[in-house]
C-alpha cells in the first residue's frame, strides 16, 4: 500500500487532527520507503521493540505511546537514540495516544468494554471523552469480572472492593485513572475498571463505595493497537504482528 494513502487513511479515521494531545500525533518518523507492506504494533517505543520489529521486516512501527510529548524536544540522549535506531532501519512510526483511547471502534476502552461485556451508554472523561459508562449485560460477581480480565489480558489485577459483590454499572477508563474516582461515582457506576494505581488516590475508592479494579496500564492499551492491526489487516491486506513487552506496570 502506497505510504501516502496509508497515512491520510489513518489520520482520518483515527482523527489525528481533531484530538488535542500531549504532543504531535500521527507520523512521528518518517522513513524513505513509498510502499507499507508490514506494520509492527505495540504499545510503546524502546530500543528493544525497534529491533524486534526491523528483525521481522517491519516497515512501519505503529505504537500507542510515541516518543513527542511536547511541541519542540532534542533529538539527543535516549530519544536520539530511538530516532537513530528508526532511520537506520529505514522505518516509518506512527502514533496515536489519545485518538486510539478514543476511538469507538478500535479504541481501548471501546475494546474493554466489549471485552467484559459491557453496553455503552456514554463516553466521559475532560476534555476528551474518551473513557466509557454502561451496564453488563448480564450482572455478574466483581470475582467473575476480575476473573475475566485477568484472563483476556494476561494481567493481575489489584483490586479496591469496597462496592457491592454483585456488578452492574461499570466505568472503564484505560491507562492512568486513578484520579477519576470522584467523578466515576457521580457517574452512578459500582465499579471502575482503570490500569494504573495511584497511593495519593487509594483511599477513594473507600470514601466513595466504589470496587476499582486496577488492570495495569500496559495491559489495558495493548488492545486498541491489535484491534487497529486487525482492522488495517481486513481493510487492506496489511501484514501486521503486536510486539508484546510487558511493562508489569
Amino acid at each position: 500500500m502506497k505510504t501516502d494513502d496509508l497515512l491520510h487513511y489513518l489520520d482520518h479515521y483515527l482523527r489525528i487532527d481533531e484530538i488535542a494531545d500531549h504532543g504531535p500525533q500521527g507520523l512521528q518518523v518518517e522513513a524513505d520507503k513509498d510502499e507499507i507492506h508490514k506494520i509492527a504494533l505495540g504499545v510503546d517505543v524502546s530500543p528493544a521493540i525497534i529491533r524486534a520489529a526491523a528483525a521481522w521486516g517491519a516497515d512501519m512501527l505503529l505504537v500507542h505511546h510515541g516518543i513527542l510529548w511536547r511541541n519542540v524536544e532534542c533529538l539527543r540522549g535516549a530519544l536520539g537514540q530511538r530516532v537513530r535506531l528508526l532511520v537506520q532501519n529505514n522505518m516509518h512510526l506512527y502514533a496515536a495516544h489519545l485518538p486510539l483511547d478514543a476511538h469507538p471502534e478500535v479504541g481501548n476502552n471501546a475494546v474493554l468494554a466489549q471485552m467484559v461485556g459491557l453496553a455503552v451508554e456514554s463516553w466521559w472523561c475532560s476534555p476528551t471523552p474518551l473513557a466509557v459508562m454502561g451496564h453488563l449485560h448480564e450482572p455478574q460477581t466483581l470475582d467473575m469480572l476480575i476473573a475475566t480480565i485477568n484472563d483476556k489480558l494476561h494481567t493481575q489485577c489489584r483490586v479496591l472492593a469496597h462496592g457491592p459483590a454483585q456488578v452492574e454499572r461499570v466505568a472503564i477508563l484505560s491507562g492512568f485513572g486513578a484520579d477519576e474516582v470522584a467523578e466515576v461515582k457521580k457517574l452512578g457506576a459500582d465499579t471502575y475498571i482503570t490500569g494504573e494505581s495511584s497511593h495519593a488516590h487509594y483511599w477513594a475508592a473507600s470514601d466513595y463505595g466504589l470496587n476499582v479494579i486496577f488492570a495495569g496500564h500496559y495491559a489495558t492499551e495493548t488492545v486498541g493497537v491489535q484491534a487497529l492491526g486487525q482492522h488495517l489487516t481486513a481493510q487492506f491486506n496489511l501484514e501486521t504482528r503486536f510486539f508484546d513487552f510487558p511493562t508489569g506496570m
